[in-house]
């Protein structure tokens, strides 16, 4: 208000006539209504301050991976039901939040987020509501963020530091394709299993047990807060040569990926093998470079082997015709998120 006032104040000195500079008269009402444009750009400078901060805390959610308040998350999950209820979307439980409902009765402690999915040809489910659902999530002031992605489209939805990652599958060869690939028969999505948890009525696939399975492997009943990418890797075919081809288009520089391998000493790697999760085994080259094709820019998950070293780097956000190095950090092999930087 103060920076308002004197706005209309300066206005307001400029309120009088100068014939002999051939100065218009700005009369009383111009300056209100001046005054009053001045508001509205004020306004929009703090919508589009507060988008940014938003959008900043949906990407320090992806970097920090912050355990969720339960008390907080079970609020936003009871209101996130309600209005995909009231839409007539159907949705399950999925991934983390799942297991926390079948295995822990509750949230996994370490949780970072809330998994929810749909099934695009499911349920009477369409791709055309997606766009209404998120406008009802940003009229109860939710931060929202759309990917469309080949398998997928994903739908970040942000309110009181709690990230809902809602994701609506596409069905390819009767499966739906949960990150970082791993195949999930649609058997298990098409008659969902109710359940009580957090004080309401959810979804799950049916039977949760076998869908819990395909996801994390036969010791998904073993609490782990790290170590577990490894078994969900183990659970991802990697697609045929010719399936890669034919997805990724005609062969060119501008649609390869390359990932620079650096030793402890900063050196590069000769003959590392790079795994991209569902893409293949590239091994690097005498700079340290191994180079592959990528369909789109997305989440992959890979895994760096070299003498005795092996990480696990389970979420890099990679670009078709960019060059990544990975670094590593000798104290630890596990447990790092985007961990590669553009070259």
């Amino acid at each position: 208000m103060g920076e308002e006032r004197v706005f209309v104040a300066t206005l307001s000195k400029l309120n009088r006539i100068n014939h002999g500079n051939k100065f218009e008269v700005i009369g009383s009402k111009s300056v209100g209504l001046l005054a009053g444009l001045y508001s509205v750009v004020q306004k929009e400078q703090r919508i589009m301050h507060d988008k940014r901060s938003e959008e900043s805390s949906l990407e320090q959610s992806y970097q920090t991976l912050q355990p969720m308040d339960p008390d907080t998350a079970r609020t936003v999950l009871v209101e996130a039901k309600k209005i995909l209820d009231q839409l007539g979307v159907i949705f399950f439980l999925r991934q983390g939040t799942c297991l926390g409902a079948i295995r822990d009765k509750g949230f996994i402690p370490w949780d970072d987020d809330l998994d929810l999915g749909s099934v695009i040809g499911l349920h009477g489910f369409t791709e055309e509501q997606v766009d209404p659902v998120i406008v009802a999530f940003k009229e109860l002031g939710y931060y929202t963020k759309l990917g469309r992605y080949q398998d997928y489209l994903e739908i970040a939805l942000m309110k009181s530091n709690i990230r809902i990652d809602w994701t609506c599958y596409r069905i390819v060869d009767d499966n739906i394709i949960h990150f970082p690939g791993v195949p999930i028969p649609v058997h298990l999505i098409t008659r969902l299993k109710e359940i009580e948890f957090a004080g309401e009525t959810f979804l799950v696939p049916n039977p949760p047990e076998d869908y819990l399975s395909a996801e994390y492997g036969p010791d998904w009943m073993i609490p782990k807060s790290s170590g577990y990418e490894k078994d969900i890797l183990a659970m991802i075919p990697d697609l045929p040569i010719q399936q890669r081809q034919s997805a990724i288009g005609e062969n060119s520089d501008s649609s390869t990926t390359r990932v620079r391998i650096l030793d402890q000493h900063g050196e590069p790697v000769k003959d590392a093998l790079v795994r991209v999760a569902r893409h293949g085994i590239f091994r690097t080259n005498e700079q340290g470079y191994a180079q592959f094709r990528l369909p789109e820019e997305n989440w992959y998950s890979l895994v760096i082997n070299h003498s005795s070293h092996e990480e696990v780097l389970y979420q890099e956000r990679l670009a078709r015709g960019i060059t990544y190095v990975y670094r590593p950090d000798p104290s630890t092999t596990s447990g790092r998120w985007l961990v590669l930087s553009q070259e």
